[in-house]
């Protein structure tokens, strides 16, 4: 009763706090909008930004509360789910559970030294919204709980999620340089976190392939340094490449000695390209509580946006990874998308295929690597957005496929799962121009929505 107790009042605290910072903002939101788009200011923030230093497409809505704050130019974005999910199959693997997923992030940036500085927050309520070593989804694993690690569960996030700063400025008129860095933030590897993806925005559930593509989106201690044109950008890291441990509330920090290198190429405004390779020391715990192990991880992904519908998008993100750690070399695969014409309706899907080691997922009896697979269907429904925020309400249905050497373990070749959502978050709107990257030409077939929901 005491963690239902707790559980009740962070989620309460957090929803507040978002509507109390979006509702006496609305007015003002909606008058710098239409003062950015008469041309009268030129926006610190781009429709490309992502977690840490990653980029999406050009076109790309922005969902968050958008002000200025003095000589500070502020974002604020958040997307919060209240769940039921259920997992079919064995009764070890089963499970079944009432939670909340969520997260809360604030950016600031201000013109400093003739470039501009940045101040970066992101946080989770799950240590207190998500019993247990995590939610239920057959054939994740990743991270450890209870001496041992955890599968067939998603970990929950901590609950500082980022904690950082950033600086970039112009060195020609056609090249910047950007620094970023702090306790926790996320190094120069893989595609932008799952959160922060628009082709995953509807899904509540993070990919089985999570911690071979994104994992590092929450890393305790991080510099990441980079030089960047008008599409395409270079840049390394040293981060501290170990995984975050079971106590949820605190900084797991640790030596810098990981180090990550990344390529973005944006050809168009819809598209986005990397490719990423890093080094991570002592990465791993193998056996729950023995040695940690480092991991070689590389990874290449491919984010497209597109108009769909009179006034809605299509968002597709494709991503593959590899971790070499001790005597193997496993690899995921993973493409999503989010499809919505108007705004309102949305349908979203994963189709995803690793490879997973017999330790990964508790087999005890084999040091095999099994290639197994998850596929997933959802629908959303938003309604009209209030005081700046959107509610909706959801579900999704999966099938957690494993070859015939599992069958008895998991309780069939093909085992399905539901989940029922609510969820609520900003209302989008259209980014200005920004001095780091072009504004989607407003002469074009299509635009993306301003106001979904509408």
């Amino acid at each position: 009763m005491e963690r239902r107790g707790v559980f009740v009042r962070a989620l309460c605290a957090g929803s507040v706090g978002l509507l109390v910072t979006t509702g006496p903002a609305a007015a003002q939101e909606a008058e710098q909008h239409e003062h950015v788009h008469e041309g009268a200011a030129v926006s610190l923030f781009s429709s490309r930004d992502s977690s840490g230093t990653a980029w999406l497409p050009d076109r790309t809505p922005m969902y968050g509360v958008h002000r200025q704050q003095g000589t500070w130019e502020v974002m604020l974005h958040g997307n919060t789910f209240v769940q039921y999910l259920y997992e079919g199959g064995e009764e070890h693997r089963r499970g079944q559970q009432v939670g909340s997923i969520n997260w809360f992030m604030g950016m600031a940036r201000r013109p400093l030294a003739g470039g501009r500085a940045g101040l970066r927050g992101m946080f989770s309520l799950e240590p207190f919204t998500i019993p247990g070593c995590g939610y239920p989804v057959l054939l994740a694993t990743g991270e450890t709980c209870d001496g041992d690690s955890i599968h067939d569960r998603q970990h929950p996030h901590d609950l500082f999620m980022e904690l950082g700063a950033e600086y970039d400025r112009p060195l020609t008129s056609s090249l910047r340089w950007q620094i970023y860095g702090g306790p926790a933030g996320e190094p120069a590897l893989g595609p932008p976190g799952f959160p922060h993806r628009l082709s995953a925005m509807a899904n509540l559930l993070a990919p089985i392939g999570h911690h071979w593509l994104d994992a590092t989106h929450i890393t305790f201690g991080v510099v990441t340094t980079g030089v960047y044109g008008n599409r395409w950008k270079g840049e390394a890291s040293v981060f501290n490449g170990r995984e975050p441990d079971e106590n949820r509330y605190d900084l797991d920090l640790a030596p810098l000695d990981s180090f990550a290198g990344r390529f973005w190429l944006l050809p168009t405004d819809r598209l986005a390209l990397q490719v990423s390779a890093g080094r991570l020391e002592e990465a791993e715990a193998p056996h729950g509580t023995g040695p940690r192990v480092d991991v070689i991880r590389t990874t290449a992904s491919a984010t497209y946006h597109a108009a769909f519908g009179p006034s809605g998008y299509w968002a597709t993100t494709t991503a593959w990874g590899s971790n070499r750690e001790l005597d193997d070399t496993t690899h995921a695969f993973a493409a999503e998308a989010v499809a919505t014409p108007d705004g309102v309706h949305a349908w979203f899907g994963r189709l995803e295929v690793a490879g997973k080691t017999a330790h990964d997922l508790h087999v005890s009896e084999s040091d095999d690597v099994f290639t197994v697979a998850r596929i997933q269907a959802g629908y959303v429904r938003y309604f009209t957005a209030r005081s700046g925020l959107q509610p909706g309400v959801g579900g999704s249905v999966s099938w957690s496929v494993v070859p015939q050497a599992l069958e008895a373990r998991y309780g069939g070749r093909v085992v399905p799962g539901f989940g029922l959502f609510l969820t609520i978050r900003p209302a989008a709107h259209v980014m200005a121009a920004s001095a780091a990257a072009p504004a989607p030409d407003p002469h074009a077939a299509h635009t993306m929505p301003a106001e979904p929901g509408r």
